[in-house]
């Protein structure tokens, strides 16, 4: 699960909406702590929460196309490149995530892989044409042979709409017969979906679009939105059979004081079983540690 834009800030509910929300399926799973700085490090029953830094060791604020690339192949790009970059991949970005990332490594490993957002029909004409470039995640996918999900994939229960309840497909692309969903629902069809993969990802990214836009109404609204989607996937989750990674690649929304990015750690909050989790978080500090973490996971390196 991977969540664009998401920091862990302080403790101010004037800044920051992940203070000010009501996120009760989230703040029961960390045993009543909340994804702020000050809460870190937490360990429960089901859950893990770690601050990861997303800063790589490199100046400027972090970016998009370069945080997303690290957690995709676990090098540090910004370090290799001498910069942070984005939003989009630029010719040197695209060739890291091109030349292997989890889902060709997994693939490669014999693994069964899905990138669980669902497309509409003028994304792919715009791809087409030219006139729009993958970001790093559809990058990676795609350049591994694991296709994008489309409108019908969406209808067909196959996929999830990027925010969940499907009703912008509507709203906002004028698009009819998309079923729609509780976001409750949203998060019982993620953990669904999942089992029918050994290893599948999703991406959030309203959570950006909020941070950019310092609105704490909005932002408050789709973070209370994504807990009912947690608590569906939560309820839903089997902690036997996996773990679930939410994670992000660099800060934003914790800080509605500036539109810009933040260089405040992201989460790494892992749910399922403890010993599984306690394998999984060792030496986990960074987003270069999370693309090793998961083929470590698997059995494999990367």
């Amino acid at each position: 699960m991977f969540v664009d834009g998401l920091g862990l800030g302080a403790d101010d509910p004037l800044v920051n909406p992940l203070a000010a929300a009501s996120m009760p399926a989230l703040q029961a799973m960390l045993g009543g702590r909340r994804l702020l700085k000050g809460d870190l490090p937490v360990e429960t029953e089901r859950a893990t929460l770690l601050g990861l830094d997303a800063g790589l060791e490199t100046s400027g604020l972090p970016q998009s196309a370069t945080g997303q690339a690290v957690l995709l192949t676990g090098i540090n790009i910004p370090k290799e490149l001498g910069y942070h970059y984005g939003p989009k991949p630029n010719q040197q970005v695209a060739e890291f995530v091109r030349n292997g990332n989890l889902f060709s490594q997994l693939k490669r490993a014999g693994y069964n892989t899905a990138f669980l957002n669902a497309y509409p029909p003028r994304y792919f004409e715009a791809i087409q044409s030219g006139r729009r470039l993958y970001s790093a995640i559809p990058l990676a996918a795609t350049s591994a042979g694991v296709p994008l999900m489309t409108g019908e994939d969406l209808k067909a229960g196959r996929a999830i709409s990027a925010d969940f309840s499907g009703e912008g497909w509507k709203t906002h692309l004028g698009l009819e017969g998309i079923p729609l969903l509780s976001h409750y629902q949203a998060g019982e069809r993620l953990a669904r979906l999942a089992e029918g993969y050994d290893f599948s990802f999703f991406e959030y990214w309203l959570s950006d679009y909020a941070g950019h836009a310092q609105d704490m109404q909005t932002a408050t609204r789709l973070l209370e939105e994504f807990d009912q989607v947690l608590a569906g996937l939560f309820e839903a989750w089997d902690d036997r059979r996996g773990l679930i990674l939410m994670t992000s690649d660099h800060g934003n929304l914790e800080d509605l004081s500036t539109r810009r990015h933040t260089g405040n750690p992201v989460p790494g909050l892992v749910v399922g079983s403890p010993e599984m989790r306690r394998d999984f978080s060792r030496g986990l500090v960074d987003l270069v540690g999370v693309a090793p973490a998961i083929w470590r996971f698997f059995g494999i390196s990367g």
